[in-house]
Formats: structure tokens, sequence, C-alpha cells
């Protein structure tokens, strides 16, 4: 199959100054590997709701995947930049089916930050490479953004924890080798001093995995449910203490909302692009739709907000590369720029016309794949509840 065609974004009006020549070339690295190896199979992705396994094999040999990890946990030791360029290049190729930045910068995250040596040896190495894939375990039915809520549980018996219970909307979940499970532990009357955090191998006996979910959109991408029947955890799987699960969740927390607002950033930054590219090509009463005024404004006022969204999300990178990120920037930016997304895609829908609705177009495949960037992560009313609270 030829590579699919991906518009080049519309110019900054300011240009941005967060790269260097290294991760440029590291970008040429990973947009070619979307356009190539991702982009042009989005309906076999669709069809089997999952990635081909060998690809997470091919994106760690190109060195895609856990760049931020330490090299001797098989990482190259880079910035976060590097996370930036994986993620806006998924965005831009329109690619909703690979769940690698969640293995990268959120799992990985997880284990260098708060695992011990043992944990860190034992696991990072296999996810940079690929032959580990990785999921968290979070959301359980009923409980949704509500963590102190959840009832999966975890007790200890002798050196092993007895970890029961379900969990769901598991990014990677099918294809896990291993998941970061969230679950009470202990006194669970403890509220969040009860929530513990164990790594569990996916082939565990009693950790089993439900068929993908079918979903509105994001069709393509791992997620299922995961079931935990007295599956017994090994104690020395706890990561990092009992008890401090909550606290690491919420250290981690304002960077995983941040890598959602870069996505959307960039997605809206390809959704103008290819809109441009077809008013630019589509004719109506015998001239392009990009002559008239209405198709005019409306690319003026799309470009002018995603400027807006692109230097706020930029100086939020800075704020990651410092450590200096508030929690409230990073509700904003996760809340503001999704629900911008939402708008330009549904513009760029109108513009398209009935085309605009046609599943063979990019177009149409954004209006159904980014309006879950409003609900993870936290829905974008708990952003707006947290922002509240700091004023």
């Amino acid at each position: 199959m030829s590579n699919l065609h991906i518009p080049q974004p519309v110019a900054p009006m300011i240009p941005r100054t967060l790269f260097n020549s290294d991760h440029e070339a590291f970008r040429t690295t990973a947009r070619r590997f979307f356009e190539e190896k991702i982009a042009p199979f989005h309906e076999k992705w669709e069809e089997q709701q999952h990635l081909d396994r060998s690809l997470w094999n091919e994106a760690g040999a190109l060195g895609l995947l856990c760049p931020t990890m330490p090299e001797e946990y098989g990482g190259s030791g880079v910035d976060r930049l590097y996370s930036v360029i994986m993620m806006e290049e998924q965005a831009r190729a329109g690619d909703s089916a690979s769940g690698f930045s969640l293995h990268s910068d959120i799992v990985a995250n997880y284990v260098n930050n708060f695992g011990n040596e043992a944990q860190k040896q034992q696991w990072l190495p296999k996810m940079a490479s690929g032959e580990v894939v990785s999921a968290i375990a979070m959301t359980e039915p009923g409980t949704g953004s509500d963590l102190q809520a959840i009832k999966t549980r975890a007790v200890l018996d002798g050196d092993h924890y007895v970890l029961n219970g379900s969990k769901i909307f598991i990014t990677n979940g099918y294809l896990c080798d291993m998941a970061v499970v969230v679950a009470k532990t202990g006194d669970v009357s403890a509220g969040a001093g009860a929530v513990s955090l164990l790594i569990v191998d996916a082939k565990s006996e009693g950790f089993t995995k439900g068929k993908p979910l079918k979903k509105v959109g994001m069709r393509g991408q791992d997620t299922c449910e995961l079931f935990f029947d007295n599956v017994r955890v090994p104690k020395e799987n706890l990561l990092g203490m009992e008890g401090m699960g909550f606290i690491m969740l919420m250290k981690e927390l304002a960077w995983e909302r941040m890598m959602i607002a870069i996505m959307c950033a960039a997605g809206a930054e390809g959704a103008l692009a290819t809109t441009v590219e077809y008013v630019k090509q589509r004719k109506a009463f015998g001239k392009p739709v990009s002559s008239f005024q209405n198709t005019r404004f409306k690319l003026a006022e799309m470009r002018s907000e995603i400027q807006i969204a692109r230097v706020f999300t930029d100086r939020c990178i800075e704020q990651v590369l410092k450590g200096e990120l508030s929690v409230e920037a990073a509700c904003a930016a996760k809340y503001w720029v999704s629900d911008l997304l939402s708008k330009v895609v549904d513009e760029c829908v109108q513009l398209h016309g009935g085309y605009g609705y046609m599943l063979e177009y990019p177009i149409a495949r954004a209006y159904i794949d980014t309006r879950a960037n409003r609900i993870y992560g936290g829905t974008n009313e708990i952003m707006k509840e947290l922002i509240s609270r700091s004023i």
C-alpha cells in the first residue's frame, strides 16, 4: 500500500523555539514511521481493533519507545521534547490506533520514578525494545474519575498480594504483557491512603482480558477490560510504598494531562492543514471553495485560535522541562485545547461539505476519533473544578 498523503501544517504565525537539530532528526524518523507504518493501514487497525504486535518491536528498534528513560534501562536518556515530538507526529498523521505514548510516557515513568532497581532492570529495557507492551489499569466500572472509590482489592497473603477486581477502558490492555494496577491495600477505610500500585505480569494465573471494546471512535486502538480473579502478585511487585499510590498518581497526572493537550494542539493543526488543502482543490459555483469569504474567515479564525493554543501549550512544555508546571496550568491546557480541537474539527467537517461525513476522508475520522480527549485524563468538568480550587 502506498504512503498516505499527509499535508504539511500551516505555517505558524509565531515560530516555535523548543527544538534543536537533534530533535528535528528524531522528528524525521518518527514522521516516517507514522506515515509509512501506521497511517496507511487505518482500516486494518479498526477491523482488528489493535495494531499488529510486530509494530511495537519495530518502534523499539527505531528508538521510538521510552526515549526519555535512562540509557542503563534501555532508553536514550533524552529530554521530554522527544516525547512531545512522538505525540505531535502521531496526531499529525491522524493515528488514533497506537498506544505508544501511554506505554513510554505514563507507565514507564511510574516504573522509573517510583520503582526499585530490580523493577527497573526487569521491565524498562523490555519496554524500550517493544518486547513488553504495558498498560496502566486505573478506571473501573462505576468509578470514572473518582480513583478513591475503586473496588479492586489486593490482600497480603505471605509473600504475595491476592488481587481481585476489574478495570475498564484500558489502553493497550488487549496486547499488554504487563500492567500497573491501581488497587486498595491494607485498611480500605483509609480512602486515598489505602491506594497502592502493583506491577502485574499478564501471564499471571487469574489475569484475563476482555475482547477489545467497541468504541464510537478510536476503533483501531487496543482498549479492553481487565479482570483479576485471585491473582497472586509477588510482594516485591509493589511499586513504591504501600498506601502511597494516590500520591504517585497525583504527581504524574499533570504530565498526563499535558500529553492530551500536546496531541490535541497537533491534531488541530493537522485538521486545519487537510482542510486548507481540500478547500483549495474543491470547486463550487465554478470557483474554489477557498475563494469564498466565509471560508477564508473560518480558516483565519481557526488558524488564530490554534496559534493561541500552540503558544500556551509550548509555554507549558517549557515549564515541564523545568519541573515547574502547575496543576492548574496542566488542567487548563488539557480542557481548553481539547475543547478547541473538537470545535476546529467540527468547522473543518462543515467546510468539507458532504465529503466531510465520509469516513474515507481524514477529517471524518477525526470527527469521531478526537471526541474522547474531553473525557479521558479526567473529564474537562473535573479540570475546571481543579482550576477553581486554586482561585
